[in-house]
């Protein structure tokens, strides 16, 4: 049976990386064939960094990422410390409220967006662009990062805070000297999560972008509506590594808080 398992678990792997190791190798690809590989180069990473289009959205894209991580770290971390603060049953049911953003399908989270902001569009002056990605993307962050924060509260002593202010700490001095501390890692973890999510969010900004403003994959989209570019390969490439690179430094905070609450040696 483990012999069956493994052989389960490396026909699963192959066939989620094999499609991705294809499209590394054919981003080195001389020519722009994409079914033989005719030479080695890296032309078509240089032509990538070349192309001001790919190059504009990529910067607006991390733009919106970065900003949209942060405020989604507060708000979240914030909404994390409220529902941890209720009781049993109201802390269930606004977490359950919580997690239907994460369940609910993207297109429809993207055209409820959409319908939102042309609604203040008609009666104010919002145009779809780089307002309407960010409100977008913080929208469904937001949910992730309190998804990361809650379980530190469950794993934290909630007789701390209240000690620490017992040994003369205010209650924002043993906020942040106590309890911050203890729910760093999950907060680290949550802003890492939003980034990635919206670093490769498509449908949700596909619905809520203008003309103004464009994020990496809907630029990449319509590239390939076109023909396929190995520019777009490189640029896949490059996209992959930093999401695994990301996803190294969240698994490597989450192990090291893991380690550092004694469960480790159990």
């Amino acid at each position: 049976m483990k012999k069956l398992g493994k052989i389960y678990l490396a026909l699963v792997l192959l066939f989620l990386y094999v499609p991705i190791f294809v499209l590394i190798v054919f981003s080195f690809n001389e020519s722009k064939s994409s079914s033989v590989f005719s030479g080695f180069t890296l032309d078509w990473y240089k032509r990538l960094f070349h192309n001001r289009i790919i190059i504009s959205s990529l910067v607006n894209t991390m733009i919106i990422a970065v900003i949209a991580s942060i405020v989604s770290t507060v708000l979240g971390t914030f909404a994390a410390i409220g529902i941890n603060s209720m009781r049993k049953v109201p802390r269930a049911v606004v977490m359950n409220v919580t997690n239907m953003p994460i369940i609910n399908p993207e297109i429809v989270t993207g055209v409820s967006l959409m319908l939102l902001f042309s609604f203040f569009a008609a009666r104010m002056t919002l145009e779809f662009g780089f307002v309407t990605l960010l409100i977008a993307h913080i929208t469904f962050d937001v949910p992730y990062v309190i998804l990361n924060v809650m379980p530190k509260f469950n794993q934290m002593d909630p007789h701390l805070y209240e000690a620490a202010q017992d040994l003369g700490c205010s209650p924002f001095k043993a906020f942040r000297k106590v309890v911050l501390p203890e729910i760093m890692p999950g907060v680290v973890s949550g802003f890492l999560m939003a980034f990635t999510y919206s670093l490769d969010d498509f449908v949700i900004s596909y619905f809520t972008t203008g003309s103004t403003s464009q994020t990496l994959p809907i630029t990449i989209y319509s590239m390939t509506r076109r023909k396929v570019s190995p520019e777009i390969n490189a640029l896949s490439t490059l996209i992959f590594i930093a999401v695994v690179l990301v996803l190294i430094v969240k698994n490597g905070i989450q192990n090291r808080a893991f380690k550092r609450s004694g469960m480790g040696g159990n």
